[in-house]
């Protein structure tokens, strides 16, 4: 493959007749004034690199050109026809001598190829980790029929098809790449030699981000146990995986990807933090702000277990008062972090913009939200600061709820904690909010932003365009922010509208699911905790007595006795309550599936 240069952006007939295209699309208007029919633009990727035996193919296709059109006249033939590389991109008719040059024709799988990379494999550079670059060498060594290629093909196709809507026919070869993918990589787990390589590992990881891509409803979130899978892949594979850089890389992956997945359902690391974080340090930073991503999560897995097994006793008040403790002294590390991240220059964020109001007040649709615009050195550098005040978020509802067990049955939100959650989530949600549209790009199209940093570097294409990744990666602290009751109606219409906007523009349709499901929080797991506990904390006497009581007669004109009675009614109680928390959490959903998705919410935990 040989570097071309920096392309012209125009359409492909522009290109070939050597004018200015205005790269209108779909079709440009120098073919519409000439009356001929536009080819479309090719990906950057394409026009950047190209195959040198086809160039030298050219070269000498051009150097006997007349010769070819003599050969063709006495044949009755076009020299096109002789030549299977290329095809005409012009419907006038061509004449011997024509100096119009046949361009490539590229297959859908090829430009489907081309688009991923250019917008999901982030190159690492001075000390910051890429993003999924180790499938370029996996995917030239595993070869063109291998388990990564055909789930690398399923990711490729459905991103495109959900840029572009290229049609129905791309989407059924992507569910069919995906079908292969599957196939061929339990087969591979199956297998010794090839269980624990490098390339299973990364198959396992595509299939997760082909469900979070391809995502429509919130009940396809089946990323979870391509995590999981991941992850037993990774305890097996053991540390000797690390010694590798190929390695590192899809052991990092697998990291943040558990990380993320602990948090959204609050389960417990499957390791310890230590054996997460040892010799595994690319920044110090970063695998700081890690570690406290998986402490988060075990603390906050600690909790739901408590408050769904323990009962009210002096004893148990304290232990909980304990893991309030523990979850604030996490709240502080994560504040040291911060402090130490802005003394450094190149972790610093800028504020390049102040918005002072949303025009109509549709802030569903404004770019910006009123307030604060800031931009970073990269896309990976925003992903990582962004961790901070969505941990904040998670550890202060836990807090909370913590608080709202141990007062019970006063109001919680009478307690310090609750007061000093509400400034905290307040701010966290703002400094999100604030990096949102550099993600989307805003800062791109902005005259006074044009010293502002790129997203990164990118493995080909335009880095002066948005980014799936970039979407893609600010999509979970949205869903943090739209769940938070702290959130006002204004934010969460808002960033309601950001999400739709990386389902529909950025071609990550996971953003679009999230946002059926209306979540609040803490107060809806506070209500699932006293909904789950059917019986009061307090009970006077013990297990004994209960199962003497459930077991006396009725009396007299009563079908059930009186432990029986108050049983039933808590019951009817409790599925009214579960019933009524339903329905608030699907009140805009257009499916079933959501509603299903909100029965598992409440009998297991927090989604989100």
């Amino acid at each position: 493959m040989v570097y071309c240069g920096k392309p012209s952006r125009g359409c492909q007939m522009c290109r070939t007749r050597r004018i200015k295209c205005d790269e209108t699309r779909p079709t440009c208007n120098q073919c519409s004034k000439s009356r001929r029919q536009c080819p479309g633009y090719v990906d950057d990727f394409d026009l950047m690199f190209r195959n040198e035996t086809k160039a030298t193919e050219r070269r000498a296709q051009r150097a006997n050109k007349k010769a070819l059109a003599q050969k063709a006249e006495k044949q009755g033939s076009s020299s096109s026809n002789t030549s299977g590389s290329f095809d005409a991109t012009s419907s006038s008719a061509k004449t011997p001598g024509s100096s119009v040059v046949a361009s490539p024709v590229f297959s859908v799988e090829e430009q489907a190829s081309c688009h991923f990379i250019s917008h999901f494999i982030l190159m690492p550079r001075g000390g910051r980790v890429g993003h999924m670059d180790f499938l370029l060498p996996l995917l030239k060594q595993e070869g063109p029929d291998s388990h990564i290629q055909h789930a690398f093909n399923a990711c490729a196709l459905t991103f495109l098809n959900n840029r572009r809507g290229v049609g129905g026919r791309t989407w059924d070869r992507a569910l069919n790449e995906y079908s292969m993918a599957l196939s061929r990589t339990n087969a591979a787990l199956q297998n010794r030699e090839t269980q624990q390589s490098d390339a299973s590992l990364a198959a396992v990881l595509l299939l997760g981000m082909f469900e979070n891509i391809s995502a429509k409803q919130i009940s396809a979130f089946n990323w979870g146990s391509h995590v999981d899978g991941a992850v037993q892949l990774v305890k097996a594979r053991g540390k000797k995986q690390i010694k590798t850089d190929l390695g590192k890389q899809l052991f990092i992956s697998v990291r943040t990807l558990m990380s993320v997945y602990c948090l959204s359902t609050s389960k417990p690391p499957y390791m310890a933090p230590d054996w997460w974080l040892d010799d595994t340090v690319f920044s110090e930073t970063a695998a700081a702000i890690q570690g406290l991503m998986i402490k988060t999560s075990e603390v906050r897995a600690q909790i739901s277990h408590l408050i769904d097994t323990l009962t009210k006793t002096p004893e148990n008040i304290e232990l909980m008062l304990e893991i309030i403790r523990k979850a604030k002294a996490i709240d502080q590390e994560i504040v040291a972090w911060q402090q130490n991240q802005g003394s450094s220059e190149d972790w610093h964020y800028r504020t390049i913009a102040w918005e002072d109001s949303v025009t109509n007040g549709d802030y569903a649709n404004a770019d910006v939200f009123p307030g604060r615009v800031d931009v970073y050195n990269d896309v990976w550098i925003a992903s990582i600061s962004n961790t901070a005040p969505t941990l904040r978020l998670y550890l202060h509802t836990a807090i909370v709820r913590c608080a709202a067990w141990v007062c019970s049955p006063v109001d919680y939100r009478t307690t310090p904690e609750y007061a000093t959650a509400s400034a905290v989530c307040r701010d966290a949600i703002t400094d999100i909010i604030a990096s949102v549209p550099y993600f989307l790009g805003w800062h791109l199209k902005r005259k006074e932003a044009n010293t502002t940093p790129k997203f990164g570097n990118f493995a080909c294409g335009d880095e002066d365009g948005v980014k799936g990744l970039a979407g893609y990666l600010v999509t979970w602290p949205l869903t943090c922010v739209i769940s938070q009751d702290y959130a006002t109606d204004a934010q969460r219409a808002w960033a309601l509208g950001r999400l739709r906007k990386i389902g529909s523009d950025f071609g990550v349709k996971y953003a679009l699911a999230v946002s059926q499901l209306q979540m609040r929080v803490p107060s809806m797991l506070i209500r699932r905790d006293a909904l789950m506990n059917t019986y009061p904390a307090g009970i006077p006497y013990g297990f004994e007595q209960i199962e003497a009581a459930r077991l006396a007669p009725p009396r007299a004109g009563h079908t059930l006795n009186p432990q029986q009675q108050w049983e039933a009614m808590q019951k009817m109680r409790s599925e009214q309550g579960k019933a009524e928390l339903i329905g608030k959490m699907t009140e805009n959903a257009a499916d079933d599936e959501t509603q299903r998705a909100a029965q598992r919410w409440l009998h297991n935990t927090a989604i989100l």
